[in-house]
């Protein structure tokens, strides 16, 4: 069964790859300029330790 905004997703993004010729830095680039245009930060958030009793069941 296919997931209706699932498939819309996945044509927004090959349609906006195809206009980029697939170029990976344009796309990034294009990604970023956006980014930086609607005012929005884009948060990185530490890694988070695995506590070692859950280490051990792995």
């Amino acid at each position: 069964m296919k997931d209706p905004i699932v498939e819309e997703i996945r044509n927004f993004r090959d349609e906006h790859a195809k206009s980029f010729d697939y170029d990976l830095d344009a796309i990034c680039e294009d990604f970023k300029s956006h980014q930086s245009s609607c005012g929005l930060h884009l948060v990185r958030l530490k890694p988070k330790k695995i506590p070692k009793r859950i280490k051990e069941r792995i």
